[in-house]
């Protein structure tokens, strides 16, 4: 049986190199997103404003925004209030189901930059590829796959070398290549198995989650292409805002999701004090109904059930923030072990096949488990 996980091991890790490569790479960089966009693009990510300076009404912030965009409609809000990082709007444009994202300054209501397509700048190119490798639902479906292939790798080598305390910190470093290279792929696997298997975890639950949701609302092939407001034009947003603080203690708005789509109402989305740090920042939502602004439901994290607090713990374990800075560096780190990994891996697997080209059939097993 060891024999064949092994065998399976190494098939699944050539199966998946390439993809899993990828997304190690883009994972990596991703967990500091929104620090290289501000390093980037500050005068996208960034605003100048006296620390007394309050938000601006919702309202006001997307009538500038709408007046100077007229072929869009709203599909999204992001909320700031740092005094620090601007707010987005997201913006659907008329008769397409193309998304675009703008950022404004929500202290002065001046936009700060024109819409663009969603992968339009690096890190966000870098985010689609991460998830879908540019290719939609397809994309996706193979980062599903390569997402339980990565989990299948790090549960198997846990197995294949349960005792792994015994020389946990072993590395002959003048031995033979290929010792030095088993040791270093047993020690980075070790190391990293805990975190890989996390974000592998999260991330096809993410994935498939996603196509899920695609083939239920667009089975058919068919976009609802928007051409005009779904509610009322005399709701005020900055009104259920405030509402929304009202009917949960302590709670502060984060996202807002407008209603692109008929079936969709008015939700905003946002976090509350909490013991639990791994609540995420849009673990609550109030939304509110479309046609006359009346609340139709809530949820707070805090009241949830404990399925609803386990998915959402996973935004915070998927990029590691739940710890600050050090788990960032942690998760950023590891995250790159997997090319590590597949280096080490790729040669032990070649001078296998080789020497199993040389040796009689006698002596292999007993160089397999060397």
């Amino acid at each position: 049986m060891r024999k064949r996980l092994i065998k399976w091991h190494s098939y699944s890790a050539l199966i998946a190199m390439l993809p899993l490569m990828l997304i190690s790479i883009t994972g990596s960089i991703l967990v500091f997103k929104v620090e290289l966009d501000s390093w980037l693009r500050p005068e996208h990510m960034q605003v100048d404003v006296v620390s007394q300076a309050p938000r601006l009404a919702l309202d006001t912030l997307m009538h500038a925004t709408l007046n100077a965009n007229s072929e869009f409609e709203l599909g999204g809000w992001e909320l700031f209030d740092d005094k620090q990082r601007s707010d987005a709007a997201y913006l659907i444009q008329r008769g397409t189901d193309d998304w675009y994202k703008v950022y404004i300054n929500q202290y002065s209501a001046e936009l700060l930059s024109s819409p663009v397509p969603m992968g339009h700048y690096l890190t966000d190119w870098l985010l689609e590829l991460h998830y879908s490798f540019l290719w939609h639902v397809k994309g996706a479906t193979i980062g599903f796959v390569s997402a339980l292939i990565m989990l299948f790798l790090g549960v198997s080598g846990i197995i294949l070398y349960r005792k792994f305390w015994r020389k946990l910190f072993t590395l002959r470093l003048h031995a033979a290549k290929r010792v030095l290279f088993s040791d270093l792929h047993k020690l980075v696997g070790i190391v990293s198995s805990p975190v890989l298997i996390i974000v592998s975890f999260t991330g096809a639950y993410w994935n498939i989650a996603g196509i899920l949701h695609e083939m239920d609302a667009h089975g058919d092939g068919e976009h609802y292409l928007i051409s005009a407001p779904l509610y009322r034009p005399d709701i005020s947003f900055e009104v259920l805002r405030q509402q929304a603080s009202l009917e949960i203690d302590g709670f502060q708005a984060g996202y807002l999701a407008m209603p692109h789509e008929p079936e969709r109402d008015i939700t905003f989305y946002g976090q509350v004090q909490s013991s639990n740090p791994l609540h995420s920042e849009y673990a609550s939502m109030v939304s509110f109904d479309k046609t006359n602004g009346l609340m139709i439901q809530k949820q707070d994290i805090r009241d949830a059930g404990w399925l609803t607090v386990f998915l959402d713990s996973f935004r915070k374990l998927h990029f590691g923030y739940f710890g600050g800075l050090l788990t960032r560096i942690l998760w950023c780190l590891l995250g790159l072990m997997p090319l590590l990994l597949t280096l080490t891996g790729g040669y032990l697997y070649w001078f296998r096949r080789r020497q199993s080209r040389r040796t009689p059939h006698s002596e292999r097993r007993s160089l397999l488990f060397r």
